[in-house]
């Protein structure tokens, strides 16, 4: 499905969302933690005519706490609670503080408990949730999944990119930057992460149109940020003459950009991946990251709650062919697999990068 960048990406206008917006939203308790953002309720039509309005609607990401999810989901950012009090419905964030099955699992469960008519979910890991998320649609609850997919225990998934572009991409930019030749690792996510192995899938096959670029190692941060630093220190000091470093995580990427941005590393090693403009705009422009890579995140959790409710209100079904209006971001329609696409990955460089405040 194509349509114009400026849509699909970054319609409306660039969002304002300060720093300080993307710190930490998670409990330091044990349980899930949660917030919410809620619209008046009711029977009667809603902001798109005969959708229903009232739904408990329920947005569980990988974690909280997350600079990634607190965009893709807020009301702040126009993400999926802001979407979703447009429409009428109740919306509550809630996950554990660990991008885990084990943190995210009694989150889901508490939402279904909850009476829960739709949960919109970043899978941690694609068979683990599985059980849980079957019981629920057995139950009625519609399943949308953003972000990161379970494919055998959901109803739709809304896809931010198309996962052959991204994986290929990343080492297209790398290979760019350093020559098409040395060895590279890759700081990834949890190792369970279905949306980071999958890129890393395509990753591997991309190599392939460089033979002289070798991938010697790829260390996993769990998307915190604490590991995702100590990981890639440990993958420089094991690899002296590593010339790159790619990170398909918004964490990742800031962790191993601040640890090559120090005169040890700094020209020496090249940084790329998917991350947040106002993250890595310093680094940007002290040159340790050159260019990397994107969607709107907030646009995509305003679309996963979009789709989920047309789904909830039977004005869709997950078959392909199956159209709907997303609000300001236009029309979409369901493609094989019973998913939607957000649309193409946009490259932030020091040209355009202060044009972006997310």
């Amino acid at each position: 499905m194509r349509r114009s960048m400026k849509r699909a990406l970054w319609a409306p206008a660039v969002l304002l969302v300060a720093s300080a917006t993307l710190a930490a939203c998670g409990s330091s308790g044990s349980g899930p933690a949660s917030s919410s953002a809620s619209a008046s309720s009711g029977s009667g039509s809603g902001a798109s005519g005969s959708l229903k309005t009232g739904l408990k609607v329920f947005i569980i990401p990988k974690n909280l706490g997350n600079p990634y999810f607190t965009t893709s989901d807020s009301v702040k950012s126009g993400g999926a609670l802001a979407a979703l009090q447009a429409l009428g419905e109740t919306g509550t964030e809630t996950s554990g503080t660990a991008a885990t099955p084990a943190s995210q699992i009694p989150a889901i469960q508490s939402a279904i408990t909850k009476g829960a008519n739709v949960l919109i979910v970043s899978a941690t890991d694609p068979s683990a949730l599985c059980p849980t998320l079957n019981s629920a649609m057995t139950k009625g609850i519609t399943v949308v999944m953003y972000d990161s997919d379970a494919p055998a225990c959901r109803d739709l998934f809304v896809n931010q990119a198309s996962t052959a572009q991204i994986g290929t991409s990343e080492v297209d930019l790398l290979a760019k930057e350093i020559g098409g030749s040395g060895d590279i690792g890759i700081v990834s996510a949890a190792a369970s992460a279905p949306n980071q192995n999958a890129w890393i899938g395509y990753m591997k096959q991309e190599l392939k149109k460089y033979p002289k670029m070798h991938l010697v190692s790829i260390v996993y941060g769990n998307d915190d940020p604490t590991t995702a630093t100590q990981v890639t220190q440990g993958l420089l000091q094991q690899h002296p003459n590593l010339k790159g470093i790619i990170s398909p995580t918004t964490v990742g990427i800031l962790a191993a950009a601040q640890v090559v941005d120090s005169p040890k590393y700094k020209g020496k090693v090249a940084v790329t991946g998917l991350g947040t403009p106002d993250s890595l705009k310093k680094y940007v422009a002290d040159g340790t990251v050159q260019a990397f890579e994107l969607w709107n995140p907030a646009n995509l959790g305003y679309l996963a709650a979009y789709a989920a409710v047309n789904l909830a209100s039977k004005k869709i079904t997950n078959a392909a062919g199956q159209s709907f209006t997303a609000g300001k971001l236009g029309k979409y329609t369901v493609a094989a697999g019973h998913s939607i696409l957000l649309g193409p990955p946009f490259v932030f460089t020091k040209a355009n990068i202060n044009n972006f405040n997310f």
